[in-house]
């Protein structure tokens, strides 16, 4: 029999382990100046990019399989689809004026479009640009994914922002901006059946996430530099007071922490969800507004707008631990297999 070498014994072990090593998976930046960039969660690099054809992409989403990608192109009015086998464009589906946030959901796409806003990127040290334009009601389009086309719009307020849905799925949540309202809609309809004021909390309502338990509800307030807590029937329970211009929020995956992007203070933000009390600021660029957690759960990527990188965050230290450069204006990040993030959700 053949003498085999300790060598080469320990050799093919550590070949074994790396190759049955769990992948973590990926992550996709939508770039305003760029189409999408693919970072490598194994290494924490960009890897490559994907030619969505068209231009100044901000909203993106996954389907739950992970098979295609989805960005909002607020140059050319519509998504792109891509077939993430492939990374290889696939069709474009019109929705309407100044298409920003998406998110996919049971096989449709849900975006909000804005036909009062410029959608125009804020200029360094101008962190919002459409505050004095008209209050013209926005629009939820809806596009159904295995028909390739939109199917309805539903009626927002002026200024559509985030979306979330109920832990039972059957409503629809949005965030709108410029009337400080959250409106929840029937999810099979579009129907309007609840407005929410913030006015008297703060202004300008942006992200909306709802707890993992289902529970209630926390929205970004931007100009109130804070967020509301609702519960389950949207009444309001407290706010929160934040550092300033507050935005993307998320909750982890067991929902006993809260994180809030806060692009004026350049902080994330991370909260104890049993009383909301303050455990960390993390210090981190300009305009950085969505984040993700990787699909392990242990780092949080983050896109920094004006500081045109991403940040990796180790989820349990609250440390910046990598900035990934050369990004064009990155504006929002989603991974695969699915994460908690500001732009998704793990059902």
């Amino acid at each position: 029999m053949q003498c085999i070498k300790p060598a080469v014994v320990l050799g093919l072990l550590i070949s074994s382990l790396f190759a049955n090593a769990e992948d973590r998976g990926k992550a996709y930046v939508s770039n305003q100046e760029g189409g999408v960039s693919i970072i490598n969660l194994n290494t924490m690099e960009t890897e490559g990019s994907i030619d969505i054809q068209a231009k100044n992409p901000r909203g993106i989403g996954l389907t739950e399989d992970g098979r295609f990608l989805i960005t909002a192109n607020k140059d050319n009015e519509n998504l792109s689809v891509i077939d993430l086998k492939t990374n290889q464009f696939v069709k474009h589906i019109p929705v309407g004026k100044n298409p920003e946030f998406v998110r996919v959901y049971k096989g449709y796409v849900f975006v909000s479009t804005e036909p009062a806003s410029s959608g125009k990127p804020p200029a360094a040290g101008q962190e919002d640009d459409d505050k004095d334009e008209p209050k013209i009601p926005a629009r939820i389009a809806v596009v159904d994914l295995a028909k390739g086309k939109k199917i309805r719009d539903i009626i927002g307020g002026p200024e559509t922002e985030g979306i979330e849905f109920s832990k039972s799925g059957k409503e629809i949540i949005v965030t709108n901006e410029a009337d400080n309202t959250i409106t929840v809609h029937n999810f099979s309809n579009g129907k309007l059946l609840k407005t929410i004021s913030t006015k008297k909390y703060g202004e300008r309502p942006r992200g909306i996430k709802v707890a993992p338990n289902g529970k209630y509800y926390v929205s970004t307030l931007e100009y109130g530099n804070s967020f509301i807590v609702l519960d389950s029937q949207f009444k309001h329970l407290k706010t929160i007071a934040t550092g300033e211009s507050p935005y993307g929020v998320s909750f982890d995956r067991e929902g006993k922490r809260l994180f809030v992007a806060t692009s004026k203070a350049k902080t994330l933000e991370v909260y104890d969800t049993t009383n909301f009390e303050k455990i960390k600021d993390i210090p981190t660029g300009r305009r950085c507004w969505h984040f993700s957690f990787s699909p392990d759960d242990k780092d949080i990527l983050l896109a920094c707008g004006k500081s045109d990188e991403v940040l990796v965050i180790d989820a349990e230290k609250l440390e910046v631990t990598k900035h990934i450069p050369h990004k064009e204006i990155p504006w929002g990040v989603v991974a695969y297999p699915k994460a908690m993030g500001t732009l998704d959700n793990v059902q």
